[in-house]
């Protein structure tokens, strides 16, 4: 009995392996495009420093005359060439108006006629991958359901991928549990 089902077992194995083997590698041909994404994307999101990975950031400053009042304002501002189309001009405090920019934002001070403002120029490629990743197009919610699914799928293949002195039953437990301690020790310290 025992050397019927030591074959059938081994036979079982093999056959898992095989498969993981074979579906791992296909799905990761097709998932490489996506990770990059995900990847690129999160590399961004992760060392955004406050500012839009998705749009660079221009700072200006210019001067006008000082003590103008909001439509002064506007009046000087769309006398000046170059600059930004003035959308509006709202009250910040008693010292400064906020101005609305077409692709941007600033603030005039009274007291001194300085305006600083930002103008923000949208890195396509990058706007893109950020929407991707934050699944803010439609029907992308289902190709990150498959992505986080094949995520799992790599995961748990590539256990039984390999066997012998590197695999799972001996050198790979050990990475395994460092593994599964990074995260859990970083929440508790954190």
């Amino acid at each position: 009995m025992d050397k019927i089902t030591q074959p059938s077992k081994s036979r079982i194995r093999n056959k898992i392996t095989k498969w993981a083997r074979i579906i791992h590698r296909d799905l990761g041909f097709l998932m490489v495009g996506v990770c990059l994404v995900y990847a690129i994307s999160g590399i961004l999101l992760n060392h955004m420093n406050g500012k839009d990975p998705a749009f660079h950031t221009e700072e200006v400053t210019i001067q006008l005359s000082s003590g103008l009042n909001k439509e002064d304002l506007m009046v000087a501002w769309n006398d000046k060439k170059g600059l930004p189309v003035l959308r509006k001009v709202l009250p910040l405090d008693d010292e400064h108006l906020r101005l609305m920019l077409e692709g941007g934002v600033g603030v005039y001070n009274m007291d001194t006629g300085t305006i600083d403002y930002e103008k923000y120029t949208k890195r396509e490629f990058v706007y893109w991958i950020n929407k991707l990743h934050y699944n803010k197009v439609k029907g992308w919610s289902i190709m990150g359901d498959f992505f986080a699914a094949s995520l799992i799928f790599f995961a748990l293949s590539g256990l039984v991928m390999v066997r012998g002195k590197n695999g799972i039953m001996e050198r790979g437990k050990w990475y395994l549990i460092v593994g599964l301690l990074i995260p859990v020790v970083y929440v508790i310290v954190a």
